[in-house]
């Protein structure tokens, strides 16, 4: 089960949620196969983590492609677009 639902799919983009319920131990480290760019719709205090850097505010990420990372939990939803 993955930690996230995702609201709305097209070839361009992916909206995708994060609960505030949800437990941090399933924000794991991971990477993914293409390059991301994300753009935060709603947040409060999320932020992201790349590899070797320290976490920073959630708000606009390029994420190369094979980079790890991982999100840190804040308040509320995350609501997120991931550009493909």
């Amino acid at each position: 089960m993955k930690p996230y639902i995702d609201i709305e799919r097209t070839d361009e983009y992916i909206i995708r949620e994060f609960g505030q319920n949800i437990d941090p131990i399933e924000l794991m480290w991971h990477r993914d196969d293409e390059d991301r760019l994300i753009q935060v719709i709603e947040n409060k205090d999320w932020k992201i983590q790349l590899d070797n850097e320290l976490p920073v505010l959630l708000d606009k990420v390029f994420i190369p492609k094979h980079k790890w990372h991982r999100l840190l939990k804040g308040e509320g939803n995350l609501k997120i677009k991931i550009i493909l």
